[in-house]
């Protein structure tokens, strides 16, 4: 019998829903309130008594036409609020387009490979490990960052996880993005339950997660985010 991946992961959107085992063939029905930007497809035998499944793929306003990437209807609502910032910062030409808040011990880790992924899919990227120059305070040089970013991008992992609670610098850069309605976090190999014991506030906000889709892909839908371009 197929077991719940819940316990781990948690099912915060209908595609970590799709992608556990156990869950994905239950009757669920989740609202779209975006219909006009979906797809939907039935799963199920409705002779077992059972109700089948509702599954819908939305495309946002933003999404570039024929784009391979699709979002599920709790993504568009969460990451909306954060296009219209981008939007409204249309005419600073001098922002980078995402500031990367992630754990020192991530630096050379998932860190950078987010960061090498945004890159390729056309995302200026604020990253200490190349941002940060030797002579300059590194606070200093943070603020800097984060006010010449369009938006934040929060990498929770373990080792932010571990980190918060001392109140170093991840934190302070944490604190200064939750105080606008331009942050995105990214969770990877941990879960929404566990960040909630060290920050309540941050997990409160929907965001991405690497358990139920690639890094690959996540950056792909960050690029459209940002990108004003590729609007359709």
């Amino acid at each position: 019998m197929s077991r719940c991946t819940a316990p781990r992961y948690g099912h915060r959107t209908q595609s970590g829903r799709d992608a556990c085992p156990a869950c994905s063939s239950r009757g669920f029905r989740i609202y779209n309130p975006y219909p006009s930007y979906s797809s939907s497809y039935s799963i199920g035998n409705s002779s077992s008594g059972r109700s089948s499944v509702t599954t819908r793929r939305s495309k946002p306003r933003w999404s570039r036409a024929g784009s391979p990437v699709f979002y599920t209807a709790a993504e568009v609502q969460a990451l909306t609020p954060v296009r219209q910032t981008v939007e409204k910062l249309a005419s600073r030409h001098d922002l980078r387009d995402v500031f990367l808040c992630h754990a020192w011990d991530d630096r050379l880790g998932v860190a950078k490979e987010l960061h090498d992924l945004l890159l390729l899919n056309g995302v200026s990227v604020w990253f200490s490990e190349k941002d940060v120059t030797l002579g300059v305070p590194l606070m200093r040089a943070i603020d800097k960052g984060l006010a010449n970013s369009r938006i934040g991008l929060v990498l929770v992992t373990p080792a932010l996880i571990k980190r918060l609670p001392q109140e170093g610098i991840a934190d302070k850069e944490l604190s200064a993005l939750l105080a606008r309605d331009q942050l995105v976090p990214i969770v990877h190999n941990t879960t929404y339950e566990a960040l909630r014991e060290v920050s309540p506030l941050l997990a409160s906000r929907t965001g991405l997660s690497t358990a139920e889709e690639t890094i690959s892909d996540i950056a792909a839908k960050l690029g459209e985010l940002v990108n004003l371009e590729l609007s359709c």
